[in-house]
């Protein structure tokens, strides 16, 4: 039976939450007290169908924020410019496009929100049912291991000697298996099937880690593969969610599927369009590794970051409401983005 791990990080400004299974990180969520709610995956708001494009097959949805929601028609939908619908978030931002929507039924006044989605608290209760989150600083050290577990590029897995690398393009997710010299590890049938089998259930939970979606290709390792046996493997690693949808093994030993877009990707909530840190994030790292700094040490008076003026001027507010034995100083000699912290 697999072991899970929940945790709960709720700094200023920033709430995340962690799901690990098995000692292995699955999910990260992140919400900002900055986020646009009406964006939210699971939100309901009133919309107004700003315009309609029967090439797309759907129309644009003002939601009175500055990104229109997208709404794909389903079987005979029929939409006029103009009408007001009530509709749900059913996959959030990305790309700098604005939110997918679900049709619920008629709507009526003006855009706005109705319902906000589940809180991070509330989703971690349905993917961990029953498992109580771990908080402060185990929370912040799951929250800090999970982002930098999502940014690998590769992984080595010394037990089957599978070699994982996967990569996001804008077509589509690429994801390629080998197998790695290993001691004890043979080059034979079974030890392939043994790889592939755990290269496809480790891809699954990066995918859902770095929260992807899109059409995946997995290069599996060999080929003449026995396709029932993979199609078995990869209905298990990603089965927790029936939107996927999966093609044949072709024969040249490449996986294709389709997974769900979901929640903005990772990447694109951390950094900006030049894939540096965002300004806000980096106030953000500052504000959380002083929140650290003072659950790990409880006796110094006060303990101090030093920040590049334009990084604490952004986290200044958040600070504040770490209490007393936190404070901040604008420091013309650091860079943005770096950051010390000093006891006093």
């Amino acid at each position: 039976m697999s072991e899970v791990e929940v945790f709960l990080d709720d700094t200023p400004g920033e709430v995340r939450g962690v799901v690990a299974r098995d000692g292995r990180f699955e999910h990260l969520l992140i919400q900002r007290e900055d986020d646009v709610a009406e964006h939210r995956l699971g939100a309901r708001c009133i919309g107004r169908i700003a315009a309609v494009h029967p090439g797309l097959k759907g129309a644009f949805v003002d939601l009175g924020t500055d990104l229109p929601g997208f709404l794909p028609f389903r079987g005979q939908d029929r939409l006029n410019e103009g009408q007001k619908v009530e509709v749900e978030v059913s996959a959030e931002p990305r790309e700098g496009k604005g939110p997918t929507l679900r049709l619920i039924g008629a709507g009526e006044g003006a855009p706005r929100l109705l319902l906000p989605g589940p809180t991070v608290a509330e989703t971690l209760a349905v993917l961990a049912p029953g498992v109580e989150p771990a908080t402060g600083l185990a929370g912040i050290q799951a929250s800090r291991s999970a982002e930098e577990e999502a940014g690998l590029p590769f992984e080595l897995f010394p037990e089957t000697g599978l070699d994982l690398m996967i990569q996001r393009t804008r077509a589509l997710v690429a994801v390629d298996l080998d197998l790695a010299p290993a001691p004890g590890v043979a080059f034979g049938a079974p030890a392939r099937t043994r790889a592939n089998r755990q290269g496809l259930h480790m891809a699954a939970r990066m995918i859902r880690l770095r929260r992807w979606g899109g059409l995946v290709a997995v290069d599996l390792i060999g080929t003449g593969l026995d396709g029932d046996a993979v199609m078995t493997a990869a209905r298990q690693a990603f089965g927790g969610d029936p939107d996927v949808v999966f093609g044949p093994v072709n024969r040249f030993g490449v996986l294709q599927l389709a997974v769900p877009w979901r929640r903005t990707p990772l990447e694109e909530v951390l950094n900006g369009r030049d894939r540096g840190r965002r300004p806000e994030q980096r106030a953000q790292d500052i504000v959380r590794s002083l929140r650290f700094g003072l659950l790990s040490d409880t006796k110094s008076a006060r303990i101090t970051a030093r920040a590049a003026p334009v990084d604490a001027a952004l986290a200044g507010p958040l600070v504040a409401r770490l209490g007393p034995r936190a404070h901040l100083k604008a420091d013309p000699a650091m860079a943005p983005g770096v950051f010390l912290l000093e006891d006093q």
